[in-house]
């Protein structure tokens, strides 16, 4: 028979605990990918709050339960109820996941997070911020938001765009997943370990004594690190950022089609099957994004957007077709890329009422 402390931990979505000078946040929803709920959200941010201001604790750790993912995103199902109804939901779960996105870049101490099997949406904001990122031989990391009508969020436009080429704008605008290598390449990763040497690396971290410093966590990390499996993407950046660094989709979409090899042919077929509407908002997301001097100025301007999005016909229509009647046969409005106007997408670039940040006069977020 399980004691009352087993079960409560058996149910509840976010598992928080100290293990020697570690502090430890566990995603507990593994039927669901750990899919984020507004209330993992929550506990996320104050388990953070506890730890920075707990001299016993050197660093936190993030891990998601179960065998198949650290984290497939947002809980994409209960936004789209959400939005059909008319309730806050949407909207706050967005507004505090952002904000929980930008604490993390700044948190005071080491954030350790093991990026092992599938890394997507939600789940790399929860990833790319931290000052330890741990990806293993089963890391799959995606931003497959245009396919369902909505945009790569937490932050993409920032993350996927400090590279000096187009693999982010690529990786946006398919959905494309990538491993280990590819991760690490496009610095949204830094070190590879085994996934069963991860619990070993998890013992020694907490053994540190109360008091380790930065440099003595990444040490201890480094001793369990590996080369990780071959990158994917680099035989093709040359290609990658030849074409995805134009203008505008027609001009991808064109540039893939005169390209004509087997990738070519792949990516555009990739781009066929998404939301026109949304290619457009990501694309030029992702140009703003680069000229950006900070995180939050990204946030801001993708947490404008979302009410666009659940103003729109393709976000319901995507999520129908994905995750409610798994059809994979969404049908777009407007249904192709040159159909969609200038108007379609100023709708998403509205500032908000109600921003995130408050900035002061130097552009600093408070």
């Amino acid at each position: 028979m399980h004691s009352t402390s087993e079960q409560i931990a058996s149910t509840a979505e976010t598992l928080v605990e100290c293990r020697g000078s570690l502090g430890r946040i566990r995603l507990n929803r593994p039927k669901a990918l750990n899919s984020l709920t507004l209330n993992m959200v929550r506990d996320i941010d104050s388990a953070l709050e506890a730890f920075a201001h707990d001299p016993a604790i050197n660093a936190v750790l993030v891990t998601g339960e179960g065998e198949r993912g650290f984290c497939a995103g947002g809980d994409i199902r209960a936004i789209h109820e959400g939005g059909r109804a008319g309730s806050p939901l949407p909207k706050a779960f967005w507004r505090e996941e952002y904000q929980l996105n930008a604490r993390i870049n700044r948190y005071p101490k080491p954030y350790i997070v093991f990026m092992d099997g599938i890394v997507m949406g939600g789940g790399v904001g929860l990833s790319v911020y931290g000052s330890h990122r741990i990806v293993t031989e089963r890391t799959r990391l995606a931003m497959p938001e245009t396919g369902i009508g909505f945009f790569p969020d937490v932050g993409a436009s920032w993350f996927l765009t400090r590279g000096d080429n187009e693999l982010g704008t690529y990786l946006a605008l398919t959905g494309d997943p990538i491993g280990a290598a590819d991760t690490i390449e496009l610095g949204l990763a830094d070190t590879c370990v085994a996934s069963d040497r991860l619990s070993s690396l998890i013992d020694a971290l907490a053994a540190l004594p109360p008091g380790s410093n930065r440099k003595q966590i990444s040490e201890t990390v480094q001793t369990f690190a590996k080369s990780p499996p071959d990158a994917t993407l680099a035989p093709h950046q040359p290609v990658i950022d030849r074409i995805f660094a134009a203008r505008t989709i027609g001009e991808i979409v064109a540039g893939l089609q005169r390209e004509a090899s087997p990738f070519a042919d792949t990516a555009a077929s990739a781009l066929a099957s998404k939301s026109p509407l949304s290619l457009h908002v990501t694309l030029k997301l992702l140009r703003l994004g680069r000229q950006s001097a900070t995180l939050e100025e990204c946030l801001e301007r993708e947490f404008a957007a979302t009410a666009a999005v659940l103003n729109s016909h393709d976000f319901y229509e995507g999520v129908r077709a994905a995750v409610i009647d798994k059809d994979r046969n969404p049908q777009w409005r407007p249904a192709s890329p040159t159909a969609v106007t200038e108007a379609d997408v100023a709708a998403y670039f509205s500032p908000s009422s109600q921003p995130l940040f408050v900035f002061d006069q130097e552009g600093s977020a408070g």
